[in-house]
């Protein structure tokens, strides 16, 4: 039995458009990231899942430790229903959430916010002013991890802080306030992990993403090997994460970084098939109907139009997975409420059969769909909610 004919059997009873994610291919890829990850652990970014029941099935494997929130509401929500060890990895600018940390003594002692500058230190303790008893609260310093050569960038637009005397100011910084103890850094090399090194199609690119992520890798060892040894001097730093799905087996080999992230590399998503040092098992997908034949060679999905985050193009796009070989209309691409999908593959589909999509990201699917069916082998054995299914929506 192919995969088509599997997830078509498991759902036989659910009426798209639905949610499901492969527990077999969960599993192999998680496996996959331990591996590379080579006996440090790896911190779960919650961005990439966005189901609690889910996140908390993946830190109970071996390997795993840890979860990488995206908003302090977030982390809050998580931290209320038990998850321990969170890492916000973006500044917060909630000042009702920062006064909430604050009161509340065993959140604060789960959660770490993220700084990059002396405003985010001014900010957060304006916030908290009023709140008494207050907790004190656990800070991550964020290092511009980017690649900048002969007046070029390569890199995620992140922390202003790039060497050992800036991070080592805002330590400084971070050590005058009570009430705020320096905890962690966070480096997250985005030109490495973001960035397939195997565009397809496309050689010359191929080549020159090597180039860049090689020297990038090469600058960043010394670099963040250097801003750790001197906020080492001013805080007693508890972790130093580095690294996402695309660059575990490379980061952690530097000695400065203690600990991994990853969330991608659970679904694998589309966007995630053109790295050479790894193959992932796509993992989560979502269903549409058919509901038209317009025209020979041609069927009409309901819904569809679930673009990904990221430079507008193409490659947002969900991918057009089952039955192999149908492609979008130029003219309409991925609809709003109906896309039209060309090609042999067309012929043999009829109202109501299903059209099975990879989304261009992981994470982002769950924003569409307030459940996630998990399909073992040809049955589903539990759905389980995402944070839409609880009623939560964070960005």
């Amino acid at each position: 039995m192919d995969d088509r004919q599997r997830y078509d059997r498991a759902t036989a009873a659910l009426e798209p458009p639905f949610a499901v994610v492969d527990l077999a291919a969960l599993r192999a890829n998680a496996a996959d990231l331990v591996r590379r990850a080579a006996g440090k652990p790896i911190r779960v970014a919650s961005k990439s899942i966005r189901s609690r029941p889910l996140l908390e099935r993946i830190l109970a494997m071996g390997g795993f430790r840890g979860v990488m929130a995206y908003t302090l509401p977030e982390a809050l929500w998580l931290a209320r229903n038990g998850l321990t060890d969170i890492l916000v990895a973006y500044p917060t600018a909630d000042r009702q959430a920062l006064a909430a940390l604050a009161g509340d003594t065993r959140a604060a002692a789960e959660i770490t916010v993220t700084v990059d500058s002396a405003a985010h230190l001014d900010h957060i303790e304006a916030a908290v002013s009023e709140v008494r008893p207050r907790a004190e609260l656990r800070l991550c310093l964020d290092l511009d991890a980017a690649f900048v050569a002969f007046g070029r960038r390569a890199g995620a637009l992140r922390s202003p802080i790039r060497e050992p005397h800036e991070a080592a100011e805002l330590a400084a910084a971070i050590a005058k306030r009570p009430g705020l103890r320096l905890a962690g850094l966070l480096a997250y090399e985005a030109q490495i992990a973001g960035v397939g090194d195997a565009p397809p199609s496309n050689a010359a690119r191929a080549r020159l993403i090597r180039v860049m992520q090689s020297l990038s890798a090469r600058e960043l060892i010394v670099r963040r090997g250097r801003v750790v040894n001197a906020v080492r001097q001013l805080a007693d730093l508890e972790f130093v994460n580095g690294g996402g799905t695309g660059s575990v087996d490379l980061t952690t080999r530097e000695k400065a970084v203690t600990e991994l992230a990853a969330g991608s590399g659970f679904f694998h998503p589309r966007l995630f098939d053109f790295y050479r040092r790894f193959t992932g098992r796509p993992a989560a997908l979502f269903a549409l109907p058919v509901v038209r034949r317009p025209a020979a060679g041609t069927v009409t999905v309901l819904g569809g139009g679930y673009l990904a985050s990221g430079p507008v193009g193409p490659a947002r796009a969900p991918q057009p997975y089952l039955p192999a070989g149908l492609r979008y209309a130029p003219e309409e691409g991925a609809g709003e409420v109906q896309t039209p999908l060309l090609g042999q593959a067309a012929q043999d589909l009829r109202i109501g059969d299903r059209v099975w999509f990879r989304h261009a990201k992981a994470g982002e699917l769950c924003e569409h769909f307030d459940a996630l069916h998990l399909i073992d082998g040809d049955t589903v054995t539990e759905s389980v909610p995402t944070y839409r299914g609880e009623g939560r929506t964070f960005l």
